[in-house]
């Protein structure tokens, strides 16, 4: 791949990865109350439901535009994870629908999938399209 290729394919994926956290996020604004039901019902304390907002929305708004990159993708990746777990995988085992459970361990693994896009963020940095130039490895450490 050529240089110009490669500069835009990290803004890219940054907003790949991001859409589905800021969306999700601002989802959870207007369904508040839905959502903060949903958490109690699968045993989660709905009062971590301002957390997960902030967390989703400007955890990817950040990654999104390359601010902090590397944190923001790092804490992305380890939410993805747990609340997989907490709302996909856990839940998978008590299910008698073998179908359901099949779908809910799918979502676990898409959530480990983003994970993984995640970390690659953390190892190889937002690109040289980011806020964060210095994070990109364009302006010397100091």
């Amino acid at each position: 791949m050529n240089a110009q290729t490669l500069a835009y394919a990290a803004p890219l994926a940054r907003l790949l990865l991001s859409a589905m956290f800021i969306i999700s996020g601002l989802q959870k604004i207007t369904g508040y109350a839905g959502t903060a039901g949903y958490m109690e019902a699968m045993g989660v304390a709905p009062g971590l439901l301002p957390i997960v907002i902030l967390v989703e929305v400007v955890g990817g708004i950040a990654l999104l535009v390359g601010f902090q990159a590397r944190l923001a993708a790092f804490l992305l990746a380890g939410f993805s994870v747990v609340s997989g777990l907490l709302f996909h995988l856990i839940p998978s085992f008590g299910m008698e629908d073998a179908m359901a459970a099949q779908g809910q361990v799918i979502s676990f693994m898409k959530n480990v999938t983003i994970a993984g896009g995640m970390l690659m963020v953390v190892a190889f940095g937002p690109g040289r399209v980011s806020v964060s130039r210095k994070e990109a490895g364009l302006v010397p450490a100091e």
